[in-house]
């Protein structure tokens, strides 16, 4: 009995003792400060309220050991993890011209003048492509090159950092894997890749290819990775949900509308499951953005404001996880911003790319191997190597090697090229009888060689049928200004009925049709991305046949055919920031032709030179813009044919006059033009505008006529728009020697 009560006792004080033990464990976790995640959720332009956010959090001392994040919220999250503050992050994104970030191609001055001059036949919004003989289109509405490059600029300093635990604050972003379906967690790599790879909206950015796995946009699985964070070993979550709502029936008109509230009411249904597993230790933070949606990124400055204030009515609960003044200080100290990289670049590289031979333009590049590396021409470097239009991805990267740091560009070709196939439409009518219309049709093979040559072909049916083709072959000599000289062979044919009006009345007096056919071989040599040089030879043939022709017009009822040889120099320079209704820039094109011809029924040849130039200039002013453009065009008279070559009058041509109203061999023509951007920009369009014209101008037989009291005025204020299809016009027109009407135009006039 006794060793019975002798046991109970011991049992009870090693229960007492264990008990005391756990009590004092307990008692020591509350005293350690819980290790907090922050987990940030995607929205778009809404992720830009995260930086609000942080500047609370910054400001109440709350540290942050750990954040998991999907979509813009990875890229906010990861810029914050690699040591930016939240001021760092408020200043630099500021800055950013989200306008053109997002922009399907460079600004067109980088472009080459191949590239430019494409976009003066056919609008460059809508661009079709074919590989292994099936017809591809674009993987996404907007290009994330710019971002990739922003991304690669800001997350240099920890460029050597491949384990995300690493970082200043350890970091893990949310990924989609496109082929399964299945989450994926980006815990190491290449931070601005996988930055990239998070924010990949299907349909709206182009999926990115990391260790074998195509992955798209993270908040199809997880928008708010409340699971992730807690997998780093969070105790207590931060949770900023900012995700776009789920839209009323008046967002359900469109296919836009549709599609966007479809993957809206996926991503809320994974928030929900998300949210629904938070503590009551957790706090959770959802600003209301109102009607701020997640393509306002040019509202960056109130998204951040709307975050700070979403943020400050629960600084009570914050305040509850901060620190004092110097813990704090302390633990900032811990997680410095890493220094900027300071390397020389050893070796230069290309990689990636299957279709291309990028190598063949590593003389063009300003980064140099024995340079010490400078972030600023490695991007210029890269938007030269994307100004080619061959690439989906033009990246750099420094890479470190035994061998020392290089630089190494990382390029993706376009899936749907190498074949690319443009749509654009011609179409005019002046409600008055006269109107016509053309569909035109641009193929264009790149890189048939390793020199990069190309095969361009244009067709076009309808009222002026025609057809062009060409062959481009780059030289690569290095003599001049330029690496690049080139071959071009080519040929054109075209048809086009032409009416002869009175030039005062306006009446028809006569039909012809006249068809042309061309043949050149130039050498030429590029300016870089300022313009173009050309000198070659060129044969022409051309026929002007009556059709039908007044009894008045003597001599003018015979077919005539003159024949042209000769040599052929051309220059252009363009610096126009867009074809169509430019904002700023310049663009030159100057053409002369001397050499000998022979008209129909005489075998005499006879010298000639022909000049024509046209030059345009535009400057702007916040939403305004003037743009003043000229045209000068001179030939031999033609003494077998009544029609002069060139014609003036129609839309934009002499605004008032019926289209071709005059016709002669020396024309000279001005226009000065205003008109004002809207900042709607709906669908395949660059936006809408308003604006005006005062034209002036004439035509004569011959140079030796012109004289500036015979020129004739015109005017014109229209509605526009850049769309896919090309720009489109509706304008009322008048001129005082002419007559009052309405326009409708689609194309350039």
């Amino acid at each position: 009995m006794r060793r019975a009560l002798l046991f109970a006792l011991m049992l009870l004080a090693a229960g007492f003792a264990g008990a005391q033990q756990a009590t004092q464990e307990a008692a020591q976790e509350g005293a350690r400060a819980p290790r907090i995640g922050l987990v940030l959720s995607g929205g778009g332009a809404r992720g830009l309220a995260h930086i609000g956010v942080l500047k609370v959090l910054e400001r109440e001392r709350v540290p942050v050991h750990v954040i998991a994040g999907t979509s813009m919220g990875a890229i906010i999250g990861g810029l914050y993890a690699s040591g930016m503050s939240a001021a760092q992050l408020e200043t630099e994104l500021l800055k950013v011209d989200w306008g053109t970030m997002f922009a399907s191609r460079v600004d067109r001055q980088l472009l080459s003048q191949r590239r430019k001059e494409e976009d003066f036949e056919i609008s460059p919004v809508i661009e079709i492509g074919m590989r292994d003989g099936e017809l591809r289109a674009p993987l996404g509405a907007l290009s994330g090159r710019g971002l990739e490059t922003l991304l690669r600029r800001y997350t240099l300093p920890v460029r050597e950092v491949r384990d995300f635990d690493a970082l200043p604050i350890a970091f893990r972003a949310l990924a989609t894997d496109l082929e399964s379906g299945k989450p994926v967690v980006l815990a190491q790599g290449d931070l601005a890749l996988a930055l990239r790879s998070s924010m990949s909206v299907p349909g709206v950015f182009a999926p990115t290819e990391v260790d074998g796995r195509i992955l798209g946009d993270g908040g199809l699985v997880d928008n708010v990775p409340v699971a992730v964070a807690r997998a780093m070993g969070a105790d207590v979550l931060i949770v900023v949900n900012i995700g776009t709502p789920i839209g009323g029936r008046d967002t359900l008109g469109s296919v836009g509308g549709l599609t966007a509230q479809m993957i809206n009411i996926l991503t809320e249904q994974n928030v929900q499951r998300s949210l629904a597993t938070l503590g009551a230790r957790d706090v959770l933070i959802a600003p209301d953005l109102g009607t701020l949606s997640s393509s306002d990124f040019a509202r960056t400055r109130e998204l951040i404001a709307a975050g700070e204030q979403g943020a400050q009515p629960l600084a009570a609960r914050l305040a509850a996880l901060a620190l004092p003044e110097p813990a704090y200080a302390q633990w900032r100290a811990a997680r410095p911003l890493p220094a900027k990289p300071e390397a020389t670049v050893s070796f230069i590289r290309f990689e990636g790319s299957e279709l291309t031979n990028p190598q063949r333009f590593a003389a063009q590049l300003e980064s140099k191997t024995g340079q010490p590396f400078d972030a600023a021409r490695a991007e210029r470097d890269a938007r030269r190597l994307a100004a080619s239009g061959d690439y989906l991805r033009a990246d750099y990267l420094l890479a470190s090697t035994p061998e020392g740091d290089g630089l190494v560009f990382e390029l993706e070709d376009k899936p749907w090229g190498p074949h690319y196939f443009r749509i654009g439409l011609d179409l005019e009518t002046d409600f008055r009888g006269g109107s016509g219309f053309n569909v035109k049709i641009s193929h264009n093979r790149h890189w048939l060689d390793a020199n990069g040559s190309e095969w361009r072909n244009q067709v076009q049916i309808g009222q002026v049928p025609r057809w062009y083709s060409e062959i481009y072959h780059p030289l690569n000599w290095t003599l001049g200004i330029s690496n690049d000289w080139f071959v071009s062979a080519w040929a054109e044919a075209l048809r086009r009925d032409i009416t002869r009006y009175d030039a005062d009345s306006g009446a028809v007096i006569s039909l012809y049709n006249r068809k042309s056919g061309t043949l050149g071989l130039d050498l030429g040599q590029p300016w870089a991305e300022l313009g173009e040089l050309r000198m070659g030879l060129m044969l022409q043939v051309q026929r002007t046949t009556p059709d039908v022709v007044a009894s008045a017009l003597n001599g003018a009822d015979r077919a005539a055919t003159v024949r042209e040889s000769g040599l052929r120099i051309a220059a252009v320079i363009d610096q126009l920031d867009f074809a169509n209704f430019p904002t700023r820039g310049y663009r030159f094109d100057a053409e002369a032709v001397g050499g000998r011809r022979r008209h129909s029924g005489s075998t005499t040849l006879h010298d000639f030179t022909r000049f024509e130039a046209e030059g345009t200039a535009a400057r702007s002013w916040g939403q305004h813009t003037l743009n003043l453009y000229a045209r000068v065009q001179r030939t031999p008279q033609d003494e077998l044919s009544a029609l002069g070559r060139y014609t003036l009058g129609g839309f934009h041509q002499l605004s008032g006059y019926r289209s071709g109203q005059l016709d002669g061999n020396s024309v000279v023509f001005a226009r000065l033009t205003w008109y004002r951007r809207s900042l709607t920009a709906p669908l395949f369009t660059r936006g809408f505008f308003v604006g005006a014209t005062l034209e002036a101008g004439n035509a004569w037989q011959r140079w030796a006529d012109v004289r500036g009291r015979d020129l004739r005025s015109g005017m014109s204020a229209f509605l526009g728009a850049d769309t896919g299809l090309g720009p489109v016009y509706f304008g009322l027109t008048y001129a005082p020697q002419g007559s009052a009407g309405l326009y409708l135009f689609v194309g350039r006039p």
